[in-house]
C-alpha cells in the first residue's frame, strides 16, 4: 500500500523538499517520517512547508556552493594509495570506498565513502579515476594511483 507524502528535505533518489510523492507505507512509517524526512499531505502539512520554504532554499545553495568547493578540491587532488601487492601486481586485499575517503580526508577533503561510485573494488596496481557524486548535479573525479608498499 502507498502513502502520499510531502517532502520536507531533500531525500536522494526519492526527490527536493516541496515534492509530493507516493511510497510504500512502510518505508513511510519506519524511515521518511521519523527522521522527519516527510509528512503525510494535509493542508497543515502545506503550510508547514510553505513556512519553510526560504530556509529550505538557502540550505540548497549553501550545500551546492559546498559541493562545488569540495569539488574542484578533489580535481586537483591526485591520492597515492600505497598497498601490498603480488608479482602479478595484484593487490593483497582492495582499495574500497572506505580507503579512498579516508586517505582524501588525510589532505582535507571530506565525503562520505557512499559518494565514491566504484564499480567493483580496486583490486590491482595502477591509476584509476574515481567518480565522486557529491550532490544531485555535481560529480567530481578523483585520480588515484595505487602503487606497491
Amino acid at each position: 500500500m502507498n502513502v502520499k507524502l510531502i517532502l520536507l528535505e531533500d531525500v536522494e533518489d526519492l526527490g527536493n523538499a516541496g515534492d509530493t510523492v507516493n511510497v510504500a507505507s512502510g518505508f513511510a512509517r519506519n524511515y521518511l517520517i521519523p527522521r522527519g524526512y516527510a509528512v503525510k499531505v494535509s493542508t497543515a502539512a502545506v503550510r508547514q512547508f510553505e513556512s519553510r520554504k526560504g530556509k529550505i532554499e538557502e540550505n540548497r545553495k549553501k550545500e551546492l556552493e559546498k559541493a562545488k568547493t569540495i569539488a574542484t578540491k578533489i580535481s586537483e587532488l591526485e591520492l597515492t594509495i600505497p598497498m601490498q601487492a603480488g608479482e602479478d601486481n595484484q593487490l593483497f586485499g582492495s582499495v574500497t570506498t572506505h580507503l579512498i575517503s579516508e586517505e582524501a580526508a588525510k589532505h582535507g577533503i571530506e565525503f562520505e565513502a557512499r559518494r565514491v561510485k566504484l564499480e567493483k573494488p580496486i583490486k590491482e596496481i595502477g591509476n584509476y579515476s574515481v567518480e565522486i557524486k557529491l550532490h544531485n548535479e555535481i560529480t567530481a573525479t578523483l585520480k588515484v594511483w595505487v602503487v606497491k608498499a
